[in-house]
């Protein structure tokens, strides 16, 4: 569960999963690799700014509809 208030304009792992069609694991292995930087939260929770994950999102879209 989610036990602090997320700022406007981020979202929790689990949402940023969601977002991408993705598990948590999927995210971890984005950050690991640098396509994806945590922009707040805790290390145990962290969040992840909106504009990243569009961005991340258009790409996968515009990658499976070539």
């Amino acid at each position: 569960m989610e036990s602090q208030m997320i700022r406007p304009g981020h979202l929790t792992a689990h949402q940023t999963a969601q977002q991408l069609g993705i598990t948590l694991d999927g995210v971890r292995q984005l950050v690991r690799r640098g396509r994806l930087t945590r922009s707040g939260g805790s290390p145990r929770q962290p969040w992840y700014a909106v504009p990243d994950v569009a961005a991340l999102l258009a790409e996968r879209r515009t990658r499976n509809a070539a």
